[in-house]
């Protein structure tokens, strides 16, 4: 079940908590794939700007989107003028003549090297770049340990080195539980493309165990 179970969803009915804040009766499929499209927008959008996580939270006729960015001033740019662009180019891309107000809160990443997401981010950026998959790897996996994470698990996989067999690769260090559902695992997987086709980074990083009284003051403080 741990391999085959994506860890967040795993844990979410004790540690963790949604990305998409808002409920819905008639519209839910609606407004889950404007949520999809929002995250891929955005994604592609910031990639220099390492983003975590992105947070939508929903009410009438209003939406409100929560970047968690390990590099904020990329996206605030100056006196703010990169949040107004970037709220101009949704409304023009994803929300044509809808009558919808967008505000966009950027928020600091204060450990980026214990996010999965970051990470991988860095890694891809590294195998797009022509450099060493396994020097890389193993600079991330210190980078994470220094960082006082409890364990991480790198899985890169594809043609490596432009090799003809796809293969897969793996490096750890530390424990990651799969199981324990206290465990705080943070989990990421982020596509490289390069000219011999995409390869795939599988990040795990073991952040320590959380019990309910944290889970609860950690869930509030992502809200808030």
């Amino acid at each position: 079940m741990g391999s085959k179970v994506h860890p967040k969803s795993f844990r979410l009915a004790t540690i963790g908590s949604w990305n998409s804040v808002w409920f819905a009766k008639k519209d839910f499929p609606k407004f889950l794939q404007e949520d999809e499209k929002i995250r891929v927008f955005l994604g592609k959008r910031l990639k220099e700007a390492h983003v975590d996580r992105i947070v939508i939270e929903r009410s009438v006729q209003q939406v409100s989107v929560t970047v968690h960015s390990a590099k904020p001033g990329v996206i605030i740019g100056r006196a703010g003028v990169g949040i107004e662009d970037l709220k101009k180019e949704m409304l023009k891309t994803l929300f044509p003549g809808r009558r919808i107000a967008i505000t966009i809160n950027v928020k600091e990443v204060s450990q980026p090297s214990l996010s999965a997401q970051i990470i991988g981010q860095q890694i891809v950026s590294d195998i797009e770049r022509r450099l060493p998959f396994r020097r890389s790897m193993k600079s991330a996996v210190d980078r994470v340990m220094k960082s006082g994470a409890q364990g991480v698990k790198i899985v890169i996989a594809g043609r490596l080195n432009g090799a003809e067999i796809a293969r897969r690769e793996k490096l750890a260090h530390g424990k990651v539980p799969l199981h324990n559902l206290r465990a705080d695992i943070d989990y990421a997987r982020v596509p490289a493309h390069t000219i011999y086709g995409v390869i795939g980074v599988t990040v795990w990083i073991n952040r320590g165990e959380v019990f309910a009284e944290e889970s609860v003051e950690k869930n509030e403080n992502e809200r808030s």
